[in-house]
């Protein structure tokens, strides 16, 4: 199908399907409460003793609780000097101070850039020189530390937002099409790349969910998933919120833990790592009792699918977004949940295969370009220079990169990428940032970085290195752990006397086989 035809979600509108009637797509306003924040206010007000968030101490938040604590962090932001438009940094674990502090700055209007809380000295310090923030609100002592060093007239605070008090500025009245999220994910040139993601970007795609997935204030989720990701963040924080409903943060994953709390709880978010433990874990039979289990940011094979309906009696809801769009696809709620597709397209969004079947998209969800890649011109949120030709079509669809095919249902499934990139545990590595890392070490004369097949982990971080005398991997897996994420990190690395290349010179990845033996070095934790 070329591009400007073959369309899943054209004028026939096949996303109808996800609603309870079907109808006229025309009367399916995905921005019709204007903003996130401005709809969470309204449900606030409306219930304020309704709990919303549960820490994970086990302390509860109501509506009134997280209205007036956020206003109160508005206001220490807001007195620092932060204005509307302004960049603030923010990372931590799961806790209600953080939602707090997330929740303050999307009122405010400022633009919250996610930093993942394992990430390096480096990786800090390019996502600061790159998108130029005014602020950090960091719970990690080391980070906040790593970015005082990396710009001094940062305002830098822990995530209980530890600033002298100030009158709250203008709460909710940002516009759809204000900046508010810029999370970062790096390109296959190894550079990163910021995604400006728009208030009305995040409401389209959480209300599409919530009418798709029947997401409503009795509904009670299980989130476990890091905070600083678009699933954890902009996917089950934002649409608890929306729906009213209640969330319970886990900080991180316990199988046993989150079994407990499936007595009290209707609805999972995770990955298929977290499945694969989950059957594996006593008591797996309580996941029975929730209304819907969902898997995303990687592929769930259709193995663990068949475990998780033996052990735990759930029909696992397979779907699929990426950074830049937020949620795309989904498998209904109501009708036939296949193994091995992400489903349907979801309200709003509009999906076709291009000439190599690569998926691309339009809707209300997607953003419209990335950050600027000059770090001087941080005000700059348009595209940069030459991007848009690879991201985007003439005709304003945006290319994913991910090699899809349509059933003739109109069930998506991906069959691969088109883009170099390796899910491991639910994230994105891009081979260029690892590759790049790995060169610097004199140890390295080349390498490659691919991911290599994992029950565990959907894919693990695998390098092959031409190698200079004296190659030591243990000690090159060391030193890339203090440059690198620790789900960046090779876990395998197999020494080749060169790797193999076509006629151009261009590393052939397709034809990296581990070597007979075992690989030289071990996996790191």
């Amino acid at each position: 199908m070329g591009e400007g035809g073959g369309e899943v979600g054209g004028p026939a509108q096949p996303w109808v399907r996800h609603l309870p009637e079907a109808p006229d797509p025309d009367d399916v306003d995905l921005l019709s409460e204007g903003s996130l924040p401005a709809a969470w206010a309204r449900r606030w007000d409306a219930h304020p003793d309704r709990p919303v968030l549960c820490d994970p101490d086990g302390s509860w938040l109501t509506g009134a609780d997280l209205a007036k604590r956020s206003a109160a962090v508005a206001g220490r932001l807001a007195g620092a000097g932060l204005r509307a438009g302004d960049r603030l940094l923010l990372s931590g674990g799961a806790s209600s101070a953080f939602v707090v502090a997330h929740v303050a700055a999307m009122r405010s209007g400022l633009v919250v850039v996610p930093v993942n809380t394992a990430c390096s000295k480096r990786e800090l310090e390019v996502v600061i020189a790159h998108a130029r923030p005014r602020a950090a609100v960091l719970e990690a002592e080391r980070l906040r530390a790593w970015a005082g060093e990396a710009d001094p007239g940062l305002v830098v605070t822990d995530v209980d937002v530890g600033l002298p008090d100030g009158p709250a500025p203008v709460l909710d009245a940002v516009a759809s099409d204000a900046p508010a999220l810029l999370p970062y994910t790096s390109g296959t040139t190894g550079e990163p790349k910021g995604v400006p993601l728009s208030h009305g970007n995040l409401l389209a795609s959480v209300e599409a969910l919530r009418l798709a997935w029947r997401w409503t204030e009795d509904d009670a989720l299980i989130l476990c998933l890091p905070l600083f990701h678009v699933h954890g963040l902009g996917v089950g924080l934002h649409g608890a919120l929306l729906s009213g409903g209640t969330v319970v943060l886990h900080r991180g994953f316990d199988p046993e833990a989150v079994l407990a709390a499936a007595t009290d709880a209707t609805m999972f978010f995770g990955v298929p790592t977290m499945y694969t433990r989950l059957v594996a874990a006593e008591g797996a039979e309580r996941l029975a009792g929730l209304r819907l289990c969902v898997s995303g940011s990687a592929p769930m094979s259709a193995v663990l699918h068949a475990q998780v309906l033996a052990r735990c009696g759930q029909v696992v809801l397979e779907r699929y977004g990426m950074t830049e769009t937020i949620m795309l696809v989904s498998n209904p709620l109501e009708g036939e949940r296949r193994a091995g597709s992400v489903g349907l397209p979801l309200p709003g969004v509009e999906l076709r295969l291009g000439d190599d079947d690569e998926i691309q998209v339009r809707g209300p969800n997607v953003f419209g370009g990335y950050l600027e890649a000059q770090a001087g011109k941080a005000a700059t949120t348009g595209t940069a220079p030459g991007t848009a030709a690879r991201a985007f079509t003439p005709d304003g669809w945006f290319r994913t990169g991910d090699v899809g095919a349509v059933d003739a249902d109109g069930y998506v499934r991906i069959v691969g990428r088109a883009k170099e990139l390796i899910i491991t545990g639910g994230y994105n590595v891009y081979p260029r940032e690892v590759e790049d890392v790995l060169r610097q070490h004199p140890d390295v004369a080349d390498v490659a970085v691919v991911g290599t097949p994992s029950p565990e982990w959907g894919e693990t971080v695998t390098a092959y290195v031409e190698a200079r005398t004296g190659f030591d991997p243990t000690a090159v897996l060391a030193w890339a752990s203090e440059q690198l994420a620790p789900y960046k990190r090779p876990r395998l690395v197999h020494c080749v006397d060169a790797l193999p290349r076509n006629g151009m010179g261009k590393v052939v990845r397709a034809a990296l086989r581990p070597p007979d033996e075992p690989p030289s070095g071990q996996p790191t934790t």
